[in-house]
């Protein structure tokens, strides 16, 4: 698949922006490599493979030595605690209107 001058034009148009003849073309010269892309992504036989539910499966799946069907998932994810400390009152000192160490705004649907 692939778009031609006349699709950007329409699809710019759709999307309500304005892109000179130049930008059009550049556009859609990205848009039809990406369309290359996919389809050389289309073309691989993945037949009788799953698919990983995350990313960093393969990764377990391979250090364990196992099956898809049978190894944990290894999340290698950095501990979860603070690295600054709080700074809240000083961020807000410059807000319009604050309360109870929240933001305020105004109302903007009625």
């Amino acid at each position: 698949m692939s778009l031609t001058s006349a699709d950007i034009t329409r699809i710019a148009s759709l999307a309500r922006l304005e892109l000179s003849p130049a930008e059009g073309e550049r556009m859609r010269e990205r848009i039809n490599g990406f369309f290359a892309i996919v389809e050389q992504m289309r073309a691989v036989d993945t037949t009788g493979i799953e698919p990983l539910s995350h990313p960093t499966m393969a990764a377990a799946y391979q250090a364990a030595g196992r099956q898809a069907e049978t190894a944990q998932a290894a999340l290698r994810l950095r501990e979860d605690r603070a690295s600054e400390a709080n700074q809240r009152e000083a961020n807000q000192r410059s807000a319009p209107a604050v309360e109870r160490g929240l933001f305020l705004v105004p109302k903007v649907i009625e």
